[in-house]
């Protein structure tokens, strides 16, 4: 059913253990391209078969989901891998059913939806924050495996992964944020207070994971250290945990030019752009 180059995830009571050696640039691209292939081919399938998909992730703030978010979609039509990363709620959602905001992103046929955070803030930054009151995480601890189960039985496939990384490697790539110019605009007020409360987030994590991780709707952990190979290993993971096939198609062929038929370009004083580089 899945792509041939599609590598086996290691089973519970497997050896979970990783090289020593860091993963070249070269080696993970070249693994990475691969992984691209067979998340086209799932593309197509997803469409013919009308497949709907949900795949939350969640995690310790720095651990990486923005990156595999984007290898995951850099090469597949944003018209069915939606990407769905939703803002602070405005005064109208925070009045509604809590669950009320996510559920109208849900996918419909044909369609592959990425939560880049998704309803379980309630359980962590919500929570943690005092966003949220301690009736409102009870009950929503409480009532998210009935939300879940009710997604689930309305066919569509629900997959929750949460990147996990160590206390050394939060800290070292908040300081390279804050280091580069470029990444500072990551660094939000949230992630400074989530690295100083670091066990208020554990804390939360632990009773968040005793509610909802479930035989129907469990929690796969991405161990996310070295983000190269959570990246791999996330993407390989995701596609063995839908069934698809490639679908059959024709060789492509360039077809030939048009004569140009006494066609000439006209002289036009076109505004071109410096040429710096």
């Amino acid at each position: 059913m899945m792509g041939a180059n599609v590598k086996k995830q290691n089973q519970p009571g497997e050896s979970e253990s990783q090289p020593a050696k860091k993963l070249t640039r070269k080696e993970f691209e070249d693994e990475l391209k691969k992984l691209q292939i067979e998340l086209v081919k799932l593309q197509s399938w997803v469409v013919q078969a009308g497949l709907k998909v949900a795949v939350v992730f969640e995690g310790r703030d720095g651990a990486g989901k923005g990156g595999v978010i984007k290898r995951i979609t850099e090469r597949v039509s944003p018209r069915i891998f939606h990407v769905v990363a939703l803002p602070a709620p405005t005064e109208r959602e925070k009045s509604q059913m809590y669950f009320q905001r996510y559920l109208v992103h849900l996918p419909a046929a044909g369609e592959v939806i990425l939560f880049d955070r998704s309803w379980y803030n309630r359980a962590g930054v919500e929570y943690v924050m005092g966003f949220c009151t301690e009736q409102e995480h009870k009950d929503f601890l409480r009532r998210c495996p009935e939300v879940e189960n009710m997604i689930i039985h309305s066919d569509i496939m629900l997959i929750k992964y949460w990147f996990e990384v160590s206390q050394p490697e939060q800290e070292r790539r908040f300081q390279a944020r804050i280091d580069d110019g470029r990444k500072v605009w990551k660094l939000s007020p949230m992630d400074l207070e989530a690295h100083r409360r670091w066990y208020d987030y554990s804390r939360a994590k632990d009773e968040m994971f005793a509610a909802t991780d479930t035989s129907e709707s469990p929690w796969y952990v991405v161990p996310a250290d070295d983000k190269r190979r959570a990246r791999l290993n996330c993407i390989t993971h995701l596609l063995n945990q839908i069934p698809y096939q490639e679908i059959p198609s024709e060789p492509i062929t360039l077809p030939k030019r048009q004569s140009p038929k006494g066609y000439q370009e006209p002289a036009w004083s076109y505004r071109v752009i410096p040429q710096i580089y």
